[in-house]
């Protein structure tokens, strides 16, 4: 390893330090005298994905990291390469303490908003964790319905460690099903735009209409075009 390299992997330790401590002090912050420093605290970080998109499902991750170790590049998934994803995918999976990912799918978003499927969708995610976390840590909403306490943060997902890493297994996870959609509608180009409201996509909507997995609520005016 050059010193280059070397002052590199330095500075990346660094700043996922700088996560840990910054999202160790909010849920102490927030939690505030129900703890002693003396407590241990199971942080679930949590994130979505696919709120946008005009098909597909809306994902949501939930990661409980574990503290002896810290998982480096972990980052807001848009800021990474899906090459990047791809690998953290697999290594949060591997040394997470407990992971999961739940999927709400276009029909029901299109029965009860998209705002309450993405809620929907994280409910899910924390009900299938196999450790129970102390606490959440939030990509910038408060989860309705959730007995946990929540620590919602603003762009949490580059400031926090654990939300990071629930973002990418969120992405990771349905950008796969957007591929293998890609498979089953090859016309509309999912493999490329993972469902999102592109030129492409919005132009094969109106040459061959939508599809099972399109969000019906998301596309009427395009149909209507």
């Amino acid at each position: 390893m050059t010193e280059k390299q070397k002052i590199k992997l330095e500075l990346e330790k660094e700043r996922i330090r700088g996560m840990r401590e910054f999202e160790n002090g909010l849920v102490r912050e927030a939690l505030g005298s129900s703890v002693s420093d003396s407590d241990v605290i199971v942080i679930a970080g949590i994130d979505e994905a696919g709120r946008g998109p005009l098909a597909g499902p809306v994902a949501a991750g939930a990661c409980i990291l574990p503290a002896d170790h810290d998982i480096l590049y972990l980052n807001d998934s848009k800021k990474l390469s899906a090459k990047k994803r791809d690998m953290l995918f697999d290594q949060i999976k591997e040394e997470a303490l407990a992971w999961s990912v739940g999927l709400v799918d276009p029909a029901r978003i299109d029965e009860i908003n998209i705002l309450q499927a993405t809620y929907e969708a994280m409910r899910l995610a924390i009900s299938q964790l196999k450790v129970q976390p102390t606490v959440l840590v939030n990509d910038a909403v408060t989860i309705p319905g959730i007995q946990i306490p929540q620590v919602p943060v603003i762009k949490g997902d580059a400031k926090c460690i654990s939300i990071a890493a629930a973002s990418i297994l969120a992405k990771v996870t349905r950008d796969r099903i957007m591929e293998e959609m890609d498979e089953k509608y090859p016309e509309y180009g999912f493999a490329k735009h993972k469902g999102y409201g592109t030129r492409e996509h919005m132009d094969a909507i109106r040459e061959f209409g939508p599809c099972p997995i399109h969000r019906r609520s998301f596309i009427t005016r395009i149909v209507q075009d």
